[in-house]
């Protein structure tokens, strides 16, 4: 099919990179306009600018899809369906009538549950035992659309958000070509979500991620995975701030903050209900250590607390 595909960062590129696998034709890219970045905040183009310019694919980044320009451009196309991912841009209703197939959206997540920005983080953060994606006709709500396709995944003790990532990016550009098949054979069905069970995943904001030593450990032990590999889960020690990448729950009480025993084996923090054993951390402008790295240049003594600011 000749498609107009919308979408920004990694999660967008595992998709694009199916469609071009199966030799669809992808008429235009829109993705976001390059963003500063890095200590020199340059202006650094996006994964699914680099990958399209790699695979001498038209890319076009408007900051609105509603100026004249964007429709012109979009028109165009002659797209028979248009297809976002990621895009992190509001489609305006000309765009959605676009094309005949109307305009696809791979969502990560099961939905009508975690409609929204951060559905994989939210997913982590609330403990839920299964993720999945999901291909919708994408109508004027956010992520409301009729679902034409979902699977789903079970959300192992150990995932992270990296990992579920890609996994979810992987099952969606499967299902993506399974629906892209129908919708030309004329034989895709589309059922309409149901509005019990919707939740919604909004995005993650920095004070998130800065850890509540009064929650229980199996919370914080989820923040954890939850924002690794970014933006890593924070907390402060002797005035230092210290990022938090792998931890485990243990039987236990302390103070929450408190440290009760730091070894090889771990540092082990009191919290809510029960410790959490801290195994992998970073102080600011130092890489990411294993706790036996961390402590020989770090030493941290029982009766010390991590904290929520300086």
């Amino acid at each position: 099919m000749r498609i107009v595909f919308a979408g920004t960062p990694a999660f967008a590129v595992h998709v694009l990179s199916r469609l071009l696998e199966a030799r669809h034709e992808i008429a235009l890219v829109v993705t976001q306009p390059d963003r500063p970045s890095g200590r020199g905040l340059k202006a650094q183009a996006g994964p699914v600018k680099e990958l399209s310019l790699a695979r001498g694919l038209e890319v076009f980044q408007p900051a609105s899809l509603k100026d004249p320009e964007a429709d012109s451009r979009l028109r165009g196309a002659r797209a028979q369906v248009v297809v976002t991912a990621a895009y992190g841009l509001i489609l305006p209703p000309s765009v959605l009538r676009l094309a005949p197939h109307g305009a696809l959206n791979v969502h990560a997540s099961l939905l009508p549950r975690w409609r929204g920005a951060a559905p994989i983080q939210r997913a982590l953060l609330a403990g839920d035992h299964e993720s999945g994606a999901t291909i919708i006709r994408m109508d004027e709500g956010l992520d409301t659309g009729a679902i034409l396709a979902q699977r789903a995944l079970v959300i192992t003790a150990d995932e992270d958000a990296g990992s579920l990532h890609d996994r979810l990016a992987s099952v969606g550009g499967e299902l993506l070509l399974q629906v892209l098949q129908d919708c030309a054979a004329g034989r895709a069905q589309a059922r309409e979500q149901p509005s019990i069970g919707a939740t919604y995943a909004r995005k993650i904001d920095d004070a998130e991620t800065v850890l509540e030593w009064s929650k229980p450990a199996q919370q914080l032990e989820r923040e954890v995975r939850a924002f690794r590999p970014a933006p890593g889960a924070q907390a402060w020690l002797r005035g230092e701030r210290c990022k938090i990448w792998r931890a485990a729950v243990l039987e236990g009480s302390a103070e929450p903050g408190q440290v009760v025993a730091a070894d090889r084996g771990g540092i082990r923090v009191g919290s809510g209900e029960g410790l959490l054993n801290i195994v992998e951390l970073q102080r600011a402008g130092s890489r990411r250590l294993r706790v036996d790295e961390f402590l020989r240049g770090f030493a941290v003594s029982p009766g010390e607390r991590f904290a929520r600011a300086r």
